[in-house]
């Protein structure tokens, strides 16, 4: 079964250790190997920034990122960078997309300018903040929970000028509202249910409603302390939030952000990309083979490439 995943650090991971291959790394949970292994459809690569790069550095560092992707990525013969759905739809068998997205814009200083760069070096989805508060909006550990400012608004309303994708994972919930107030391309990379499991960086029935009615696509995503707070995180656990967004009528409009080389540790079986297989097996002694078959990739397909909301 193929597999779309809306969320990884390994630009991160190989910013901070130059000697790491993408190839075969055993120090990444998602390397070309584990993609090509197991019919990887399409993979989001973010530009996340450590906060103990100085600011006045971290533009830097996400061109550092942007090059690893270009030359140490998507040399790779099958890797194929993905900027739109045209470029989805041209996808072969056996390529395997890679989409490049921008996790919090502190990045910028506020200056749209380097924004523009960073869309014409392949951007195509961008998340306002990460945890917390920048010059454009609140993240979600941000505990004053203020929404978007001035600059975060002309900041949305250029990514809806550019048809750019909006990721509202990491937004507080002021910040979450008023870019749904605002409109365009919006999805969630890598939360889950508040009501399940109360992270401040999961949604709320009200939010995860929000995203079904406007045909947003919510990414569930590995990381232990998002998917249970009572014991060790398994399969079981994870399936209990797909269980949810279904309840509130999600079942085509859930898909999987894993978070993979972005956290230290994963749900207990799942400790790599090679390791879907056993998520898949589990889902499908719970749902129907054309319902996993949307949770893996083909509600990314409806919902992104074709927009049939239906």
């Amino acid at each position: 079964m193929k597999v779309i995943d809306l969320h990884c650090d390994v630009l991160m991971k190989m910013l901070l250790n130059p000697k790491i291959s993408f190839l075969d790394s055993d120090e990444l949970a998602v390397n070309y190997q584990k993609l090509h292994s197991t019919e990887a459809k399409l993979q989001f690569f973010a530009i996340y920034i450590p906060e103990d790069i100085h600011p006045q550095m971290r533009f830097q560092a996400a061109l550092a990122m942007v090059h690893i992707f270009h030359e140490k990525i998507l040399s790779f013969p099958h890797m194929k960078l993905i900027k739109s759905r045209e470029d989805y739809l041209l996808l072969r068998e056996g390529e395997i997309g890679a989409v490049l997205c921008l996790e919090g814009c502190d990045c910028l200083n506020g200056d749209l300018i380097k924004l523009y760069t960073l869309l014409q070096l392949g951007v195509s989805s961008v998340g306002l903040t990460w945890n917390y508060s920048n010059v454009f909006a609140d993240g979600a550990l941000e505990v004053r929970n203020a929404g978007l400012s001035e600059k975060g608004k002309q900041l949305v309303s250029y990514l809806n000028e550019k048809s750019i994708m909006i990721d509202v994972s990491h937004l507080s919930e002021a910040s979450f509202w008023d870019v749904i107030e605002l409109g365009g391309e919006i999805f969630a990379s890598h939360s889950n249910c508040r009501a399940i499991c109360d992270h401040p960086r999961n949604l709320f029935d009200d939010q995860i409603k929000s995203l079904l009615k406007r045909n947003g696509l919510i990414g569930l995503t590995f990381v232990p302390s998002f998917v249970t707070k009572t014991s060790e995180a398994t399969i079981k656990d994870l399936i209990s939030h797909v269980d949810h967004i279904c309840s509130l009528g999600g079942v085509r409009k859930i898909g999987f952000g894993s978070d993979f080389d972005g956290t230290p540790g994963y749900i207990k079986e799942i400790v790599s990309y090679k390791d879907y297989p056993l998520l898949i097996e589990e889902l499908l002694k719970h749902y129907t083979y054309e319902q996993v078959e949307g949770f893996l990739y083909k509600n990314y397909e409806n919902v992104i490439i074709l927009k049939n909301g239906s």
